[in-house]
């Protein structure tokens, strides 16, 4: 028995490193696809005209190009980021050129890297001299053991200075991307500098953080690159399922417009994911319709919270000759539902009209909550 329990250990051993090792060749592909889609934005838009306008406009109009071929993680908020990314870590261009020494000329057919006139440019730049930063004097290292959900948090600190710290201690101590956030969060840099003693409040950083690769396949971005289903719960308890179940099957067998397009469509910008419960297209009113269901009362949060998912659908879904999203949030606890209605500022009476014809009443959708709750009672 002792023996077979070597063998197993063994085979774990091997397991859980060549699954690390699987993690960080993907990350680092990852990483760099972002950099060099970076590199593009930037050269195009030199050749265009330097106006804001012009900037904005060719990132929307690249977005929807990029998303009738399939492609996801690029949004008009992500190809922004691809941009700053390569901007701010223009030294990664000597990792980059190394790796692709003696690259296959069909390889180079695909992926354009820099021009040498470009990588000399690029390797000229340093944020800032005085800053020891990982991307400066060790762009494998950066590239190779930091993720880039990790560098897409980095990206949002202006001081380099604060930044190159943030990258550092990440490497150190191994850090989730959670719990950079945290960090950096809970001002961590800053307190650093009021601290009289330093080294402790480091020192204690490394006992408190174990961090493993196998977390980073787990990100959203990652998953949209490698074409991965995502595979997560829909709902947080039974009672939820269960309503989202009988809204779903009811919204699609009403029969008046409703087309099914997402469950759990889940949303990202600033290195942050949303879920949206339910997702229909309504071809009558030319628009999507956003559910959200909430166990509980109704909270000024929820609005709030809807308003960034209309908002969001405003600017990334809308199709030209689409009208703006609809809101639906439903709030029900063990006494009572209460259906609460955005209609995300529908600016003209004679759809207003159309939308309350076509939605169905509050009193249909009070009935499914009431009567799942009153199931749930029962059985649960």
């Amino acid at each position: 028995m002792e023996n077979i329990e070597n063998l197993a250990s063994q085979i774990l051993n091997t397991h859980q490193y060549f699954n690390g090792y699987a993690n960080k060749q993907v990350n680092y592909a990852y990483t760099m696809r972002n950099w060099l889609i970076g590199m593009y934005l930037f050269e195009y838009e030199q050749k265009g005209k330097e106006r804001a306008e012009y900037g904005e406009k060719l990132y929307k109009n690249l977005a929807t190009v990029l998303k009738g071929k399939k492609l996801k993680g690029m949004s008009f908020t992500m190809l922004h980021t691809y941009k700053q990314f390569y901007l701010t870590y223009p030294q990664i261009v000597r990792f980059l050129t190394e790796q692709f020494q003696g690259i296959e000329n069909q390889l180079l057919t695909i992926v354009r890297l820099p021009t040498e006139q470009l990588k000399g440019s690029l390797e000229t730049q340093k944020p800032n001299t005085t800053v020891t930063s990982i991307s400066v004097d060790n762009p494998s290292a950066f590239v190779s053991k930091i993720s880039f959900t990790h560098i897409s948090e980095f990206l949002k600190i202006e001081d380099s200075l604060k930044r190159a710290f943030y990258e550092i201690q990440t490497l150190k101590n191994n850090w989730t991307v959670k719990q950079l956030q945290r960090e950096m969060n809970t001002l961590l840099y800053e307190r650093i500098g009021l601290s009289t003693d330093k080294e402790q409040l480091l020192e204690r950083l490394k006992t408190d953080n174990i961090s493993s690769f196998t977390e980073i396949v787990k990100s959203p971005y990652l998953l949209e690159f490698l074409g991965i289903p995502e595979q997560s719960a829909y709902s947080e308890t039974d009672l939820e399922q269960a309503i989202i179940n009988h809204l779903q099957s009811f919204l699609i067998e009403m029969g008046r417009g409703f087309c099914f397009e997402a469950r759990q469509k889940r949303i990202s910008f600033n290195n942050r994911h949303y879920r949206i419960d339910l997702v229909f297209y309504h071809r009558i009113l030319k628009c999507h319709i956003l559910i959200d269901l909430k166990i509980g009362e109704f909270d000024h949060a929820d609005a709030g919270q809807m308003n960034v998912y209309l908002n969001y659908y405003k600017e990334n879904e809308m199709a030209e000759h689409d009208n703006p999203p609809i809101g639906i949030i439903l709030c029900s606890d063990k006494d009572h539902a209460l259906v609460h209605y955005a209609t995300g500022g529908l600016p003209h009476e004679v759809f207003v009209s159309k939308y309350q014809l076509q939605l169905p009443s509050e009193a249909e959708l009070k009935h499914i909550i009431e009567r799942d709750i009153k199931e749930f009672n029962i059985h649960g």
